[in-house]
């Protein structure tokens, strides 16, 4: 019966009433969306790279002046072998990129046939060499490291036909199945490698990436080419601040010929750099979530609060019916119920079809489903909370308000 009240009430309000339906509607399409972008963007920027990250340093190195592949070679040599000779330096070693560099990587196409159209598996490479797993504190779960004869020197392009080639567990593990892939043979972009070995953790160059980010491929190579290179070295406990010290300084002792941008930079500070687009986008759409909501709660509350004021008349003559303070308070907690209930069948229709929108045009992934269940309950909660002070002063109308406006 109350229903039937509070539905003949809402028709004499209907202007008011659709509005509040439309912003609960769009809250809840906009805010659920929004929270599963911010969740996998958290996921994103917590991805393990796999690496001993807390004694990782990075030095940019580009040389001055035209050199042949030979001389880049030797002057490689001598850098990592001065590098390696470091009080504090563990380990060290050159490569073209680091693990979550930036946006640019080798793409990399894995076959396990030559001439397959489509590959087995996407994946990206690093120039390694026999140091790099010790640099980086990679775990070696099957095969071998790398020799030191079969290193070579070159540009990435110049080594992705590799005849030995060393590959992570994800990466095993899609070509083979269960299967070891120690000694087996794989093709890249159509030319043969044998896999030696397999790491067990290691994520891509590109941050990017989603579908392979742990697919990654060491291709055994200096970056001995004219565009520069990056020196990773791992200090030993302790001795971090005291190797970015002295690594630029010894390499400029060895040839001042060379650019080192910014010096050395500690891996964590350069991962955190490559993840402050993340960063901003989750506090973004925080911010937007809770104005949003902030909003609607404000605009539940106004409109109750105004309706409050409109039947203080209609409110005491119910009190002086004997309708008590409780069934008033429900009145209107079945009213905002009602309401908020409409605004939240359309939200989640609208929450589905602004998903397949951004999964057509942003490439977002598909909305779970649970989250649909969690923002509606979300929002029936705020929905009473914003109604229960309007409601409150509306059960305290004293019936004698009748009297007064006779």
């Amino acid at each position: 019966m109350q229903i039937r009240l509070i539905l003949a009430a809402l028709r004499q309000h209907r202007a008011a009433t659709v509005l509040v339906v439309l912003q609960i509607a769009l809250t809840l399409a906009i805010v659920c969306n929004a929270l599963f972008i911010i969740q996998l963007r958290l996921a994103h920027i917590a991805r393990p790279t796999g690496i001993d990250e807390a004694h990782i340093v990075v030095i940019q190195n580009q040389w001055i002046g035209k050199h042949e592949t030979a001389q880049l070679s030797a002057r490689l040599a001598t850098d990592l072998a001065a590098l390696r000779q470091l009080p504090g330096v563990a380990d060290a070693y050159a490569d073209y990129t680091y693990p979550v560099a930036g946006p640019w990587a080798a793409l990399l196409r894995i076959g396990l046939k030559p001439d397959q159209r489509a590959p087995t598996s996407f994946a990206e490479g690093y120039q390694a060499d026999d140091h790099t797993l010790s640099t980086l504190g990679l775990q070696l779960v099957a095969g071998r490291n790398f020799r030191p004869d079969e290193i070579v020197a070159g540009s990435v392009d110049d080594a992705l036909a590799p005849p030995v080639i060393i590959v992570t567990r994800d990466l095993a593990e899609r070509l083979f199945a269960h299967e070891s892939a120690v000694r087996k043979r794989v093709y890249i972009s159509d030319k043969p490698s044998t896999i030696i070995g397999v790491v067990r953790h290691l994520e891509v160059p590109a941050v990017g990436t989603h579908s392979f980010a742990y697919c990654s491929v060491l291709l055994p190579s200096w970056p001995a080419w004219p565009y520069g290179n990056f020196y990773v070295l791992r200090a030993k406990p302790g001795q971090l601040d005291a190797v970015m010290r002295a690594a630029p300084k010894a390499l400029l002792a060895i040839n001042r010929m060379r650019v080192m941008e910014g010096g050395a930079k500690r891996y964590s500070d350069l991962r955190a750099a490559v993840y402050a687009d993340d960063r901003g986008v989750t506090l973004l759409m925080s911010m937007i979530c809770v104005v949003l909501l902030l909003a609607t709660v404000g605009g539940i509350g106004g409109l109750t609060s105004f309706w409050v004021g409109q039947r203080r008349r209609q409110i005491g003559i119910r009190r002086a019916l004997g309708a008590t303070r409780g069934d008033i308070l429900r009145y209107f907690q079945t009213e905002n119920f009602l309401i908020v209930s409409g605004g939240i069948a359309l939200g989640l229709l609208l929450a589905v079809v602004l998903n397949l929108f951004l999964m057509k045009h942003y490439e977002l992934r598909r909305l779970p489903l649970s989250y649909l269940p969690i923002s509606a309950l979300v929002l029936w909660l705020l929905g009473q909370l914003a109604v229960l002070g309007p409601a409150l002063r509306a059960a305290a109308v004293p019936p004698v308000v009748v009297t007064r406006s006779v």
